[in-house]
């Protein structure tokens, strides 16, 4: 048997909770649990909503509704939305909160009664969000999930998405290590997680005792993610906050119970499954890539051979699924897994441009304005910062200085 038929049959009679159900590479999970294994027991998916109805209008309008499921909805028909009812069940919560935010008792003491995986996908994935909100979703959000899966009485792994840049931009093999409690990128400050907090705290309650306007107050908490992990090594506050999660899952851990933690790299549309090339909204790499297509981009820093570490979607769903059957029975056990391609089928710059030039030539974007196609030229790529510093200079800054100086001319 191979190791795809055996996670399949793994998966058979399983109840499962999945957080984060409405993103991305959410739905891309349970559409696979639900078109391979048929005879999965019960999906819980926890859904951000005040109440059942809110919970619901979500699950069909932002997962069901949308394309991902298309080639489950041709295979089972008419009978899909049967199917549906049967197996999933839309719970209405909020990871950043505790008891992951569930209000209702009597649905919690079932959950922990059944719930035998826990899939925890939920994140904010915004490199400069609030440092407040990446900090209550991707840390405490954490710590909120594993909190809840000890109350779980037969649940015996939870596996957590993180990212492979934990380990932020180092140019080494970065090793499939856990962070202990307080390690930091910088290795010259001790990080202290309720430090953190506090200091979240404090910066709130000083901005509202000075009136602050709400959208003054959302700018200086972004600033503030961003100051406190580039104090610690981290460049944004994306991946200080989930590395802080990993710290939290690895410490407080049950000994009864698997941790495995997924990290992939840049996550691009699915190479296969359900169908090539499905995406959701602008990832990583492709609002660079548009804007290349729309001509807004004319030089790239980085050198032919840099290296770009990206993974197909569904390929890190599989690599989830797979691991979930692999350590199911290792009880005890923390495992990380990073999900990428550098060292085995390498994408480089060039390769990644050439792509981008051919494609967008047979397939050009219109102006918006003319309506005409746009004309792309190969964009030019520079190895250093001071090669990028003077392009940026003599293409932009000299004629923006120009054109500054003819104004107040003609005024003048």
């Amino acid at each position: 048997m191979d190791s795809s038929s055996k996670t399949v049959d793994f998966l058979q009679g399983k109840t499962i909770l999945v957080t984060g159900v409405t993103g991305f590479l959410g739905k891309l999970f349970i559409e696979k649990i639900l078109r391979v294994q048929c005879n999965i027991k019960k999906l819980y998916l926890l859904i951000r909503a005040d109440d059942s109805i809110t919970c619901s209008k979500r699950l069909h309008h932002e997962v069901f509704g949308k394309d991902v499921f298309n080639t489950l909805r041709d295979k089972m028909g008419k009978t899909l939305n049967s199917f549906i009812t049967e197996k999933v069940i839309a719970v209405p919560g909020d990871i950043s909160k505790k008891n992951l935010g569930i209000e209702d008792n009597k649905l919690s003491e079932e959950m922990w009664k059944e719930i035998e995986i826990i899939v925890n996908v939920a994140a904010t994935t915004t490199f400069d969000e609030r440092y407040d909100i990446s900090f209550g979703i991707n840390t405490l959000g954490a710590l909120n999930v594993l909190n809840f899966a000890k109350k779980c009485l037969n649940t015996k792994i939870l596996l957590h998405v993180s990212t492979a840049f934990v380990g932020d931009l180092r140019e080494e093999i970065l090793m499939e290590k856990q962070f202990y409690m307080g390690q930091t990128l910088s290795k010259t400050k001790n990080l202290n997680i309720d430090v953190e907090k506090k200091v979240i705290e404090n910066k709130l309650n000083d901005l509202r005792q000075q009136r602050t306007s709400e959208e003054e107050i959302k700018r200086a908490m972004k600033d503030l993610g961003i100051e406190r992990g580039r104090l610690y090594g981290w460049s944004n506050t994306y991946v200080f906050t989930k590395a802080m999660g990993e710290m939290l899952l690895n410490q407080f851990k049950d000994e009864d119970m698997s941790l495995v933690i997924i990290r992939p790299t840049m996550v691009l549309s699915t190479y296969k499954e359900p169908f090539p090339g499905w995406i959701e909204g602008l990832k990583t790499m492709d609002s660079i890539l548009v804007s290349y297509g729309k001509g807004r981009i004319t030089c790239f820093l980085g050198s032919d051979d840099s290296i770009f570490d990206a993974i197909p979607a569904d390929m890190v769903v599989n690599a989830m699924m797979v691991a979930m059957e692999a350590h199911a029975t290792e009880l005890s056990k923390s495992t990380i897994y990073h999900v990428g391609s550098s060292s085995r089928n390498i994408l480089k710059l060039e390769t990644c441009h050439d792509c981008a030039y051919r494609y967008f030539s047979q397939n050009p974007l219109k102006d918006k304005k003319s309506g005409k196609s746009i004309k792309l030229k190969k964009a030019i790529l520079l190895s250093t910062t001071t090669e990028f510093s003077n392009y940026i200079s003599t293409h932009y800054g000299l004629p923006l200085k120009v054109h500054v100086f003819d104004h107040c001319y003609m005024k003048g």
